[in-house]
């Protein structure tokens, strides 16, 4: 009985799941159904207003060729008209020059007729008649004017809808991924004349697996749309994974195209975050900042007793103290304000920056063996850590640090600092971004795997990861073997 209850039940829920399924099948018909009927309206009104638009336009070609024709028409009537009145009146004098001669004829008194006779030689070389030419003004062609419309009605008769653009191809190979930009580069397909191509919209995404490009659905897409070239740039990225996965549609009046094949570009960079096991208790660790955050009051560093009542009572315990009362082990204690990075440098060139928050007093940025730090131990005091360190508590300063060693920078404090260190040569070299000056290069020869490490004292520092080597980098890596350093 339970059991054929139980069967009883996996059929219901079946039935309940397809009768859903269907519902939700039924609900999708239907809204496709109201779509495609206000689509079908709003084609077929965009329809009419271009037959509209081309019929408009042929009228007022058409006006405008009859214009010329009419104006054509008006001068050549008005030059014959002209020369019509002119033949007329030269045609009058004439019959009366004529007839005045025909009369002279008669006359018998000789000097009469002398008289006459000179009076019509002189009529004669001034009559209309004889300056007056014989040759219209005007042709009545007009075959100048005649139109051959049938390439015109050739091209209407092919008119058709629109069709939607094809696929563009990526150029794989001229896409180019340099200081956190891509450039991505395309080529229309072949027959893109007939899609009149207007726009391109181009779409990407990150990955961390090149064989699985089509895993995620559209919604994990960053959009770049209205491009007007064949090529793009996307800027301001932070690489933190393998890939940038890159398309690209083409887009005309109508609507856009399908999509390209799926590129992706490699985009190699040191992406990691703070290690908040290995933070010291009075350091926050929230997203990509820590800052110092004293758990007591005011007075828990001997540096901001000056003003005190020298009699109370720091408000930090004891290093002993301090490390018998934590359970994490790998948490650093004591005066020792540090955190570490998650991850390890281990080999190739890498690069991150790091930037101090308003009123910091005093933070180091710098490498460290995670084996050669104990937890009181503090940057730049062992032989297995090196750092740049920066204060601006009582004056400012800014010092290299290694084995215990400082030698000052003769530098202004920096905003943002530039870390680069390539594990298999032995660099680790502190730029100023902002001004692009070299602080400070090491030279050694690391024999273990490295993690990034920071020290904290007032205020606070954010970090940014995920970057390439910057181009610039190049200006300074050239001229390392030169500088100096406090490698031992």
């Amino acid at each position: 009985m339970d059991s054929q209850k139980e069967a009883l039940s996996r059929i219901i829920s079946t039935l309940a799941n397809k009768n859903e399924e269907l519902q939700t099948f039924l609900e999708t018909v239907d809204n496709t159904l109201t779509g495609l009927q206000e689509e079908s309206c709003k084609v077929m009104s965009e329809l009419e207003a271009e037959l509209e638009q081309l019929s408009s336009a042929l009228e007022e070609k058409g006006a405008g060729l009859c214009d010329v024709i009419k104006e054509e028409k008006r001068r050549k009537e008005a030059e014959l008209q002209k020369q019509m009145s002119e033949g007329k009146f030269a045609l009058r004098s004439g019959e009366e020059l004529l007839e005045f001669a025909n009369q002279t004829l008669t006359i018998t008194n000789e000097e009469e007729f002398l008289k006459a006779a000179k009076q019509i030689k002189e009529r004669v070389t001034m009559a209309p008649g004889f300056r007056l030419a014989t040759r219209p003004a005007a042709s009545e062609t007009m075959s100048q004017f005649t139109v051959d419309f049938s390439a015109e009605r050739a091209g209407l008769q092919r008119l058709h809808f629109l069709p939607v653009p094809k696929a563009p191809e990526i150029d794989a190979p001229s896409c180019v991924a340099r200081d956190n930009s891509i450039t991505v580069a395309w080529r229309p397909a072949g027959d893109a004349d007939d899609g009149r191509i207007e726009r391109y919209d181009l779409e990407y995404r990150k990955s961390n697996r090149e064989d699985s490009l089509r895993a995620a659905g559209d919604a994990c897409w960053e959009k770049m749309t209205d491009i007007e070239e064949t090529q793009a740039t996307i800027s301001g990225l932070k690489f933190d994974s393998r890939f940038v996965v890159v398309r690209v549609r083409a887009r005309n009046k109508a609507a856009a195209g399908d999509f390209s094949e799926l590129v992706a570009v490699p985009t190699a960079a040191f992406a990691f975050v703070f290690d908040g096991l290995s933070a010291h208790a009075e350091l926050r660790v929230q997203s990509d900042t820590v800052t110092w955050e004293p758990q007591g009051v005011k007075g828990h560093d001997a540096r901001l007793r000056g003003k005190e009542n020298k009699s109370s009572r720091s408000a930090t315990p004891s290093p002993n103290k301090t490390a018998g009362s934590r359970g994490a082990r790998d948490r650093f204690a004591g005066e020792s304000y540090t955190v570490l990075g998650d991850q390890e440098l281990v080999g190739g060139g890498l690069y991150w920056e790091l930037r101090p928050l308003a009123d910091w007093k005093s933070f180091s940025v710098g490498v460290a063996y995670r084996s050669s730090l104990g937890r009181f131990d503090q940057l730049g005091k062992s032989s297995g850590s090196w750092c740049l360190h920066a204060s601006q508590w009582l004056q400012s300063s800014l010092a290299a640090k290694h084995n215990n060693r400082a030698k000052a920078l003769d530098w202004p404090l920096p905003q943002r600092i530039g870390i680069y260190c390539d594990y298999d040569n032995g660099d680790l070299i502190f730029i100023d971004v902002d001004r692009l000056r070299l602080l400070h290069s090491f030279k050694t020869k690391f024999n273990q795997p490295l993690v990034p490490a920071f020290t904290v004292w007032c205020g606070g520092i954010a970090l940014t990861t995920g970057l390439q080597v910057p181009s610039f980098m190049g200006n300074f890596l050239s001229t390392n073997q030169s500088l100096s350093n406090l490698s031992p």
